[in-house]
Parts: C-alpha cells; structure tokens; sequence
C-alpha cells in the first residue's frame, strides 16, 4: 500500500459457514495471527498458537476452504506458507436471529478469550519492554452517552484513523515499529437489570 492509498476493504463474514469456521478458538488465534505478520508456515503458526504443526495444517485447509486464507508464495520446496486472504474482517450487524446469533456469539467468545490472552501476555511481560512501549501502551475504557448512529459514525472513525497502520498492508513502517494490538468494544452498557442508563 503506497501513501495516501486506502487499505483494502475488511472482508464481511455474513456466511453462517464461514461464522462457524471462524468460531473454533484455534482457528480465529490462527487467522488473527495471519492477518497480523503475513505469510508464515504451518510450524511456525503452531508456535505462535500453541498446537501441532499437523493440526495447524488442518486448521488451515479448513480457512482455506471458506477463502479466509490461501496458499503463499514458497522461497524452497520443503514449506508451504499461508497468508490471510484479507486485512480485516467485518462480522456486519449483530442479529436477533437465534441460529446466526449462536453462531455469532460462539465467534464473539472466541474472539474476547483471545484479545483477552493477548493482553495477560502483555501484562505479565510488560517489565521486559521498551520504556517507550509501556509509556504509550494504553488499558482506557469509556462510558459515552450517544445515540445508534452517533456510535456508528465513532466507530467509522475509529476505523479510519486505525487503517492506515495495518500491519500486513502498511509500506515503509519507521524502523522501529512493531506489531501493535488495538481491540474496539463499542456496545450499549446495560446495568445488571439489563437497562440501557
């Protein structure tokens, strides 16, 4: 991606198939991973999320089937790489639907276990960081008081101004620049009675 060119679009998951793929654990770790560094081997993203490098391959057929990763270009023959088939993904509206529901609150657990696994990682190995790191690392929450298509609008924007950082996508990053996490949640807060206040 040159300067001043959009990142390319997050690919919507709408498919209750493709919901399903994406709701298994090691499978989301495994893309998210993917769409974070890039190409990476079976082995490799077995160390990342912690399985074999069998069941990894299997994992990754099984993306590959629904087109959420492919194959990469290989630099020998014995290692076959696999990419994530997009930058990002958007899940769309949440529904009321009971069966897409299940299916969007398996991927929706799915996806806390692992933001939150990434932010324990982080806590408990914040002492070996960069002082620079732990003085721009950031654990805010917020309480807005805003109408449906106010958060639409914020989360848009939040979107905007995040893209352009993609990590698999964003050309001549600054020497120093790492992977960094960013997880939005933007939802009603509902008191323990379930009203909005």
């Amino acid at each position: 991606m040159s300067a001043g060119q959009d990142p390319p679009p997050r690919r919507q998951i709408k498919d209750s198939r493709q919901l399903r793929a994406l709701a298994h654990p090691l499978r989301l770790a495994l893309l998210q991973y993917l769409m974070a560094v890039g190409p990476r081997t079976a082995s490799e993203c077995a160390a990342e999320v912690g399985s074999s490098a069998s069941n990894i391959s299997w994992h990754l057929r099984n993306l590959a089937r629904y087109g959420l990763v492919e194959a990469a270009d290989a630099t020998d023959q014995r290692e076959r790489p696999w990419r994530a088939a997009q930058v990002g993904l958007d899940f769309g509206e949440m529904s009321a639907d009971p069966a897409t529901m299940a299916e969007q609150d398996a991927l929706i657990a799915a996806g806390i276990a692992e933001e939150d696994q990434l932010t324990r990682r982080f806590l408990a190995r914040r002492d070996a960081l960069d002082a620079d790191w732990l003085a721009a690392a950031r654990l805010d929450n917020y309480v807005l008081r805003a109408t449906p298509q106010e958060a639409r609008d914020l989360a848009e924007k939040i979107d905007a101004l995040l893209r352009p950082y993609l990590a698999t996508v964003r050309e001549d990053p600054p020497e120093e620049a790492v992977l960094a996490y960013t997880g939005v949640r933007l939802f009603p807060r509902l008191d323990a009675a379930g009203r909005t206040g």
